[in-house]
């Protein structure tokens, strides 16, 4: 009896979770993956100015999937999750030029654009 209920409960859970795309939704993800990628996602940044500008937001996106995953990880690590996550950011803006010099030259070595 305790096995049905555990089953049932699971089962319950998973389709509480699942995720339902509703039909309009679906079909405009269809249309914009038929048109393939926006140039811009494959246009590189010519000038240093936008080099940085790209580096930033990625920074601040490494923050808000860290700072996701904190969140995963319950109340009990939370806070020191945090703390070590906005560190972590704060030292990258820090060192933001240091850390664009190093990637360009990183670039320069090795062919990434799979081409």
């Amino acid at each position: 009896m305790k096995t049905l209920i555990g089953a049932l409960a699971l089962a319950v859970c998973g389709l509480a979770g699942a995720q339902v795309t509703p039909p309009e939704i679906a079909r405009q993800q269809q249309q914009e993956i038929k048109r393939g990628d926006p140039p811009r996602w494959t246009r590189p940044d010519r000038t240093e100015a936008a080099q940085l500008a790209t580096l930033r937001k990625e920074i601040n996106a490494a923050l808000r999937e860290a700072l996701e995953a904190c969140k995963q990880q319950g109340a009990g690590a939370g806070s020191d999750c945090v703390k070590e996550a906005r560190a972590t950011h704060h030292d990258d803006m820090a060192n933001l030029r240091q850390i664009h010099v190093a990637t360009r030259d990183m670039s320069r070595m090795y062919e990434t654009s799979g081409k």
